[in-house]
Formats: C-alpha cells, structure tokens, sequence
C-alpha cells in the first residue's frame, strides 16, 4: 500500500515537471514570435480575410456561445482544461457530477483526487486532468480569494492551463481582447492560406490571425472558425470543392491535412473537438 502511494507521488511529481518544462519552452517560443517584425498584410489577403469573416458570420451569426455547459466562471475554467483531447459533448456528460460534488474551488480543493478521477475517468487523460483540477483549485483558494483571476500571467500559473485555455477564459468570460487557436483553427488558417510562415506554430497563427481581422471581432470568430472546422472542413477526407470556403480561399501547397493536426498537438494546441491522438499521461501539459 505504502509503495503504491509513493509511486503515485512520484508520477505526479513527473507530471509537474514535464508540464513546467512544457510552458517553459511554449513561453520561450511565444516570447521569440512576439518580438519578430511582423510584415504588413498584403490588401489582397486583408480583402480575403474579410470575405472569410463575412461568410463566417452568415453560416454562425452572432452572438455565439462556447458549447461548453457551465454556471460561472470557474465552472467554465474547469470544463475548457477538460476538453483536451475529449469532445465537448463527453465533457457536458460528466461535468454535472462534478460541479454538484465541488461547486467551488474550496470544494474542489478538499476533494481527494482519486475522487475528483472518479468523476471524470470517462474522458482521455483523466489522471491528469484531476490532478490539474486539485492544484489548480488550491491555487485559486491560496492566492486569488477563490476567484478566477483575469490576466494572462495569473491564469497561466495555474496548474494545467496554458496559452490557449488563458485565452478562452480572457475572450469568452472576461472580454479581453484574445484570439485562441486550436487545431481547427491552425488548420484552417493554414488551408487559406492566412498565415504565410513555412511550418507555421500556433504563436505564429495567432499574430497573423491577429493583424487579419479587426480586434472586437476576435471573441466571436474563434467560435465561428471551430464550429466552422467540425462542420465543413475536417483534417481528413475533406473535399475542398464541396466546401463553402475551401472551394474558393484553399491554397494549394499549404500543408498535409495529417502534419496540420499532428503539428497543432506537438505544439500543445489540443482542443476542446479532441482531435488527435491523446499523448501519454506522463506527457501532458497545460493547453
């Protein structure tokens, strides 16, 4: 029993440090994005993201709301750290249980992890993800008052979130001006040719999407770019042809349909649709 335990501490103490190793290098390369000139669009591209925008807004007309189910804001944090690699519809099925179990950080935090698990062993990479779950709500009690903070530097020093989930909560329930990538939107990015950059990472995305389309429409358009990527433009077998937008904006030469995907989960842009393979328990880190 005793070794048993001592095995779990250590793999979860595996896990931490790969996951502080992971942000580490994500922050770095970010860091290295950011700080690059960015050439100015051509008008011809500007034109075509427009034209993107404008079907995207005729096919999911505003106002749209993640399809997450949630009450509040932490509620909603805990459901975007678990839709990696899982679908959102597996999410909704588990996440009543949960919140009903521990509808607040303190509630979270004195939950044993094998129970909070428990509750969620029906999605990809739950030993994780309730470890995550538990640090991340003794966090949220320790140093924000049991509340979510609103920053990007503070949410992203919390156990399992990262870039991309920091930039969901920021959009989605704060109105901060951010724009997440996922892999639906890395690969439509790339189909259309609107990030340019040869073997293009999400940091790279992310700042050309950015200088494409106006800012106050960013909340909206990463949810019409998601639903947009499940519904019409799959990874694999996709017919351009027969697609709305691919039919007219696909660029011919812009990446593999499987290295696209492939590319967005090496670089830890797991999304809520779970597409993809999951990697190893050991190897998650904060999306």
């Amino acid at each position: 029993m005793l070794a048993a335990r001592v095995g779990i501490v250590s793999a979860r103490a595996h896990m931490s440090t790969v996951a502080q190793a992971s942000r580490a290098v994500r922050v770095v390369a970010a860091a290295r994005v950011s700080s690059q000139t960015v050439p100015a669009a051509s008008p011809e591209l500007l034109e075509k993201a427009a034209r993107i925008q404008a079907q995207l807004s005729l096919l999911y007309p505003p106002p749209l709301a993640p399809p997450l189910h949630y009450r509040n804001v932490f509620e909603f944090l805990v459901a975007v750290l678990l839709s990696a690699q899982t679908t959102d519809r597996k999410v909704n099925e588990v996440t009543p249980a949960l919140f009903a179990a521990a509808p607040t950080p303190q509630a979270m935090a004195a939950l044993p992890v094998e129970t909070i698990q428990g509750h969620i062993k029906q999605l990809g990479l739950s030993q994780a993800k309730a470890g995550y779950l538990s640090r991340l709500s003794q966090q949220l009690v320790e140093r924000h008052g049991s509340e979510v903070p609103s920053s990007f530097q503070e949410l992203e020093a919390l156990a399992g979130v990262g870039h991309k989930t920091a930039s969901v909560l920021l959009a989605q329930a704060f109105g901060v001006a951010a724009f997440p990538v996922d892999t639906h939107i890395l690969r439509l990015a790339l189909r259309w040719g609107l990030c340019t950059v040869p073997k293009a990472s999400v940091a790279h995305v992310e700042r050309d999407l950015k200088q494409l389309f106006p800012e106050d429409c960013w909340k909206e358009l990463h949810l019409q770019l998601i639903f947009f990527g499940r519904e019409h433009c799959a990874a694999r077998g996709h017919a351009p042809g027969a697609c709305p937008i691919c039919s007219w904006a696909a660029v011919e030469g812009a990446g593999g349909e499987e290295a696209t995907v492939r590319g967005a989960n090496k670089r830890g842009g797991g999304d809520a649709a779970g597409k993809g393979r999951a990697p190893k328990a050991r190897g998650v880190g904060p999306a």
